[in-house]
């Protein structure tokens, strides 16, 4: 579905992905897992086509990733990246006229059910009131690739479950999910795959049993294992 082949990115000198090659398994929820600063969003970025690699390729089912394939994929940010006048309705508005795929009633479903007002403006809400607005925003589109880039900063625990409950309930085998986090023991549970990426590297992979057979303990513990020396170095 989603191909990385040897792909380095660098930022002013400074490589942010490193000789990176990957496959997004198709029809998973798959988790890209590491701390800050460890490529996750350069990564996620490249996979949307927000920005090209300094070397390496990306590929989509098969073929160059290409200004025509980013209308398959839909990308979440972590960032905001709303105007300061949208309300949620408008925001479904914007939505709607770029992406031919959006769907207007399951936007307004989703906003149902996370108890979310479209008259609203969404710079007056808090974050987890926001977060669960970006995914009712990218889970309305049926996109063939959704990237979700770190969807539970800054949310409450219930907040948290809502949204896991909405990503695990939206997918279907003709989807692949991508998301990062690290918040290991919170989003592994959804997810049938796991990548860890370090320094811009994936040092990890698999199908999240079979990586917890071969390690001899949990994902979480995992996760802590081979990140130990960063926090060292704090």
């Amino acid at each position: 579905m989603l191909q990385f082949d040897h792909v380095t990115k660098k930022y002013r000198g400074v490589t942010a992905v490193s000789d990176l090659s990957l496959t997004l398994p198709e029809g998973e929820i798959t988790a890209l897992l590491g701390p800050n600063g460890s490529g996750k969003s350069t990564l996620m970025k490249l996979a949307a086509g927000l920005t090209r690699p300094t070397s390496g390729e990306i590929l989509f089912q098969g073929q160059k990733l290409t200004d025509r394939s980013k209308a398959h994929i839909a990308y979440m940010p972590t960032e905001p990246y709303f105007y300061s006048y949208m309300t949620w309705e408008s925001a479904g508005h914007y939505y709607r006229d770029f992406f031919a795929d959006f769907s207007e009633d399951r936007f307004i479903e989703l906003l149902a059910s996370f108890h979310l007002d479209p008259k609203r403006k969404i710079a007056k809400l808090s974050s987890g009131m926001t977060a669960k607005g970006k995914i009712a925003l990218t889970l309305s589109r049926r996109a063939d690739v959704i990237l979700f880039d770190e969807p539970l900063n800054g949310v409450d625990i219930v907040a948290r479950d809502q949204i896991l409950d909405a990503l695990r309930t939206a997918h279907s085998p003709a989807q692949s999910f991508l998301i990062s986090s690290h918040l290991v023991e919170a989003i592994t549970p959804l997810c049938s795959e796991v990548f860890y990426i370090k320094k811009g590297s994936v040092v990890r992979s698999g199908k999240t049993g079979e990586v917890e057979a071969q390690a001899g303990k949990n994902l979480a513990e995992l996760y802590r294992d081979l990140y130990q020396d960063e926090w060292e170095e704090l």
